[in-house]
């Protein structure tokens, strides 16, 4: 037997000692003395309380009962009066009845209190009389009621904090679940854009111009490399983290992506046939994580959009490191689908979910004077105390 257990038992003896003594060692004491006794007495049966909760009811009723039934003549008549003692006598009865509706199933619950209810009633019934007989019936009831009452709150209480938190628990997944998916789209989109690009090139040019060719081939492989490296970030991050991986002498994985890989995708994206003029202004400065994936993604939709709809070989890229604020922006003067034409999926949906992440603007359209344009605006945090991704 554990410690708490053997405690727990030695506290319902004790429970029982002291009303034995409370009924044999003071039986000229009034009911109202028998009264606080057995309720201070019912401390001891914490322990039975919180293993056996039906059995401390029981060993709480039997104690209360046998104080009642015990008092001597003279104390039975003032209680048949005034209902001090019993009402002192079953109110222990009644917390620990509170605490079974509070956290036992129904069933028990009503169990539990159907049979404390009978037990008080009959004992009303017994020492009480005349006009008294209805105040005590009332005072029970009404002791039952506040203790049942409390309990059923408590109970209502913890379901509904299980029900909040399996609530945030499943919203929690479904923000992963779309994050992923903006994750997967963007790499996957602008990786198989690049390459079908690149092997249609490939397949007409390898009679006439096999140097043609075999440049293409090589994007196909650099941009295919680069693809499989972020698919395996994305599935290792929905695994758990493997404590061994350390010990296995494994390479960390290579970090995400951000601005200071815009070059290499511009050159992806002129090896697709666009020209990427890139423009940068303002002082710059380390972004956090979070802000410099999402600024990189949000370019490589962009393009991919450019390479995949616009029809044009040249488009600018505007990166603005501004006060608390960094602005990128893609131009180009091509005939692509509109914002919310079939052509563009998911693309444009998953930047504005980035940037609305980011408490940002995005607008994305048509241009007046032709072409499309894309720009966000994403705040930057207070620079003290940021957390800033470093390569």
């Amino acid at each position: 037997m554990t410690r708490t257990k053997v405690m727990a038992w030695a506290g319902g003896v004790l429970y029982f000692l002291a009303v034995g003594l409370l009924i044999g060692g003071a039986p000229r004491a009034s009911g109202t003395v028998h009264g606080i006794g057995a309720l201070l007495a019912a401390s001891l049966l914490v322990g039975v309380l919180r293993r056996r909760p039906i059995l401390a009811l029981a060993m709480a009723l039997f104690g209360s009962t046998a104080v009642v039934v015990g008092l001597p003549s003279s104390a039975q008549v003032n209680l048949s009066a005034s209902y001090q003692g019993e009402f002192l006598s079953y109110l222990a009865v009644d917390l620990v009845l509170g605490f079974i509706v509070a956290t036992r199933a129904r069933r028990a619950s009503t169990v539990a209190a159907a049979a404390s209810l009978v037990v008080q009633l009959l004992l009303v019934g017994g020492f009480a009389h005349g006009d008294s007989l209805i105040v005590n019936l009332v005072i029970a009831l009404l002791a039952m009621a506040a203790a049942c009452t409390v309990g059923l709150l408590s109970r209502e209480r913890r379901e509904h904090a299980v029900e909040l938190r399996a609530q945030e628990v499943a919203e929690a997944v479904v923000a992963e679940r779309l994050r992923i998916a903006r994750e997967l789209h963007d790499m996957v989109a602008h990786s198989i854009g690049i390459i079908a690009i690149q092997a249609g090139v490939g397949s007409r040019v390898i009679q006439t111009q096999p140097e043609e060719a075999l440049e293409a081939l090589r994007a196909i492989e650099v941009t295919s490399r680069e693809t499989l490296s972020g698919l395996r970030r994305t599935l290792v991050a929905l695994r758990q983290a493997d404590p061994d991986a350390e010990a296995s002498g494994r390479a960390p994985l290579t970090p995400s992506p951000g601005l200071a890989d815009l070059e290499r995708l511009a050159a992806a994206t002129a090896d697709a046939g666009v020209r990427v003029d890139v423009r940068r202004g303002g002082e710059q400065c380390p972004l956090p994580a979070d802000i410099d994936l999402s600024a990189y993604r949000i370019l490589q939709e962009a393009l991919t959009n450019v390479v995949r709809h616009a029809g044009t070989g040249h488009c600018q890229v505007t990166i603005e490191y501004g006060d608390g604020e960094l602005s990128v922006e893609i131009v180009d003067d091509g005939c692509g689908a509109t914002e919310d034409g079939p052509a563009h999926g998911f693309g444009i949906v998953g930047m504005r979910e980035r940037v609305a992440l980011l408490h940002g603007r995005l607008s994305a359209g048509p241009r007046p004077e032709g072409g499309f344009r894309v720009a966000a605006r994403l705040p930057l945090p207070d620079p003290a105390g940021v957390p800033v991704e470093t390569r």
